[in-house]
């Protein structure tokens, strides 16, 4: 079968490998029909190996050359003994991450934290860039009929972001500030939207803007040309917004977070930073700030998230700006998201032909 496989870094290879076996016991065969190209995805093709292990992982034993993609969904094609939660027909959104179910974290329900973790697409023998993907039945998640393949395969970065915004205790009328516009940015923002908050967003890159600015949910701003926590102080009457969604991972972003919060605010830093970043943690103290990192999100959330994607409250599909196939993933994909000069926020890439 074909499959979009990680070597090394700049080196990502549209090409044959074996079909998997199985299904064992408690796994699904599927057919991906549409999976996403993450942040993670990026780093890894730029600076990687990262995340996807040099050595044996020690829960799934992948190493090596890698099937990319953890955004996808798929039809089952063929369930293996002791599986019931999905028959073969089935369309479903696949729950990438992978948990040992021992370890302190995961006896406490933290199974996003686990301490051996492994991810479907970057640590695991499968990934939604290919043609077929084996993955644990547990991981696979039904679509109802409201939910389209393409809405599908957006409900892992949309679980990414809602649970930046769930983490910062955003309720009905709160003013929240969401820093960077990017797939992450963009879906909080729809999401703090359907909460019933005031919502800004702060965006230098002008097409991601005017993605947002199109959703008509809110104001978006651009910080290279307005002072933005000022900008809020005003239209706060000197108090500052309620929440920050932190989603750029910008030392810049997390400083006017800190600057544009009110005190007893809260910040929930979801974009990731690659090197260290400063902030005056004295201001935190001063103003009773409270700054929580998020990561990943709950393992249990498909099914909420797939139930607001079908009621119409989070239209996770208004992020996607191109979809292309497989076959033009690196140029298409991640060459361009990566361009400084690049059109596109959110590519979303089938297996099939075009």
């Amino acid at each position: 079968m074909r499959a979009a496989v990680f070597h090394a870094a700049g080196d990502i290879r549209v090409e044959d490998v074996d079909r998997p076996a199985g299904p064992a016991a408690g796994q699904v065969l599927v057919a991906p029909l549409w999976c996403g190209i993450c942040g993670t995805d990026l780093h890894e093709y730029a600076q990687g190996p990262i995340v996807i292990p040099t050595t044996p992982h020690p829960l799934t034993a992948a190493c090596g050359a890698q099937i990319l993609g953890h955004e996808f969904s798929a039809t089952v094609i063929e369930t293996g003994a002791g599986v019931t939660n999905v028959v073969a027909g089935q369309r479903v959104s696949i729950m990438p991450l992978l948990s040992c179910g021992e370890c302190y974290f995961c006896r406490r329900g933290l199974n996003h934290l686990c301490r051996v973790m492994a991810a479907v697409g970057l640590s695991y023998q499968s990934g939604g860039i290919a043609e077929l993907a084996i993955v644990p039945a547990a991981n696979v998640f039904a679509l109802p009929d409201g939910v389209s393949d393409l809405q599908g395969a957006v409900v892992e970065p949309g679980a990414v972001a809602a649970y930046g915004v769930d983490t910062a205790g955003v309720r009905p009328g709160d003013t929240v500030l969401i820093t960077g516009a990017g797939p992450i940015g963009a879906l909080a923002s729809l999401y703090a939207a359907s909460l019933g908050a005031k919502v800004f967003v702060s965006e230098m890159n002008p097409v991601r803007a005017a993605l947002v600015r199109g959703f008509d949910i809110g104001t978006v701003l651009d910080p290279g040309a307005i002072d933005v926590p000022a900008y809020l102080r005003d239209a706060t009457d000197g108090i500052g917004v309620d929440a920050v969604i932190e989603c750029s991972g910008n030392e810049r972003a997390l400083q006017a977070a800190i600057a544009s919060v009110r005190s007893a605010g809260r910040i929930s830093q979801t974009g990731l930073h690659t090197k260290p970043a400063s902030i005056d943690p004295m201001v935190l103290s001063e103003h009773d700030i409270t700054l929580s990192g998020t990561w990943c999100f709950p393992v249990t959330d498909w099914p909420r998230i797939i139930d607001l994607i079908e009621r119409g409250r989070y239209p996770v599909e208004k992020i996607v700006t191109a979809q292309i196939a497989m076959a033009d993933v690196v140029e298409r994909g991640f060459e361009t998201l990566l361009s400084p000069v690049g059109d596109q926020v959110k590519v979303l890439v089938s297996a099939a032909s075009l």
